[in-house]
């Protein structure tokens, strides 16, 4: 009872800080996923035995020239094929290999990748349309809570066939289809009362969030398991490290940034 009053508390004050910083400006809230990503960088050099104080610097740069000066579209499209790409490479990893390559050759491709550029798309999609958009960003988030919120709990009271037990033994494939389901009852909500592009745009939304967003979580979980430890760390009572809350999200922002740009390309 008392551990799920403090991951209660602790959620609340996370989504309360987050939900002010996107409605303050667009410059808090860059500056917000820059410390994020920041903390998540050093939870996963400490998952991949890794002390690079150059990726700080190179983090730093990449979050100056992508998030806040968006200083060329053909370099954020370039950025945003190997993110996609690396991203692929490691879902096939989860799902063939039966050990992430990752403490030999791959550690800084998949930190830069995987994590710093991931959080970077996730600063871009609020402004798509070329104006900063903080509903849309807040739909994101809604639609991603949704889908961990139901898939938990129809998991922990219905779940009775497990999705990948070797990687997630607490994950079950009616946790994984009540969040899908949820998800896009949510994009039904937001597209009602938001206004907001129309409502097959956002049930695709739904569904990228809800399947890449199991997908990351998965691959973080694997990352954890083969550095022997249960969490990333322990800034958030209750939740684990900070990565742990944003696994989902950052896996899934460069796929979404792609759904929208086409979308919007097409439009």
């Amino acid at each position: 009872m008392r551990e799920t009053v403090i991951r209660t508390i602790s959620g609340l004050l996370y989504i309360s800080i987050l939900v002010a910083s996107i409605l303050s400006s667009e410059l808090i809230f860059i500056l917000l996923f820059y410390l994020l990503s920041l903390v998540c960088l050093v939870e996963m050099q400490k998952l991949l035995r890794l002390k690079s104080y150059a990726l700080y610097v190179l983090q730093a740069v990449l979050f100056y020239l992508f998030s806040f000066l968006k200083f060329n579209q053909d370099a954020t499209i370039l950025l945003l094929f190997i993110t996609i790409f690396v991203n692929l490479f490691l879902v096939k990893d989860l799902i063939i290999v039966k050990k992430i390559p990752v403490f030999e050759k791959k550690k800084y491709i998949i930190i830069i990748f995987y994590l710093i550029s991931s959080t970077i798309f996730l600063t871009l999609i609020p402004t798509i349309e070329g104006i900063f958009i903080p509903r849309l960003i807040i739909g994101i988030f809604l639609l991603i809570w949704t889908n961990d919120t139901f898939a938990f709990l129809i998991g922990k009271n219905f779940g009775k066939h497990k999705l990948y037990e070797k990687i997630s033994p607490n994950k079950t494939i009616e946790g994984f289809m009540g969040g899908f389901v949820a998800s896009v009852a949510m994009g039904f909500v937001i597209w009602y009362y938001g206004r907001m592009f129309d409502a097959i745009t956002w049930i695709g939304l739904a569904i990228i969030l809800s399947i890449f967003g199991t997908l990351g979580d998965l691959i973080q979980s694997k990352f954890k398991r083969q550095a022997g430890v249960k969490d990333s760390g322990s800034l958030m009572p209750g939740h684990g490290g900070l990565f742990d809350r944003l696994d989902s999200i950052i896996f899934a922002s460069p796929f979404v940034y792609a759904y929208l740009y086409l979308l919007n390309y097409v439009s």
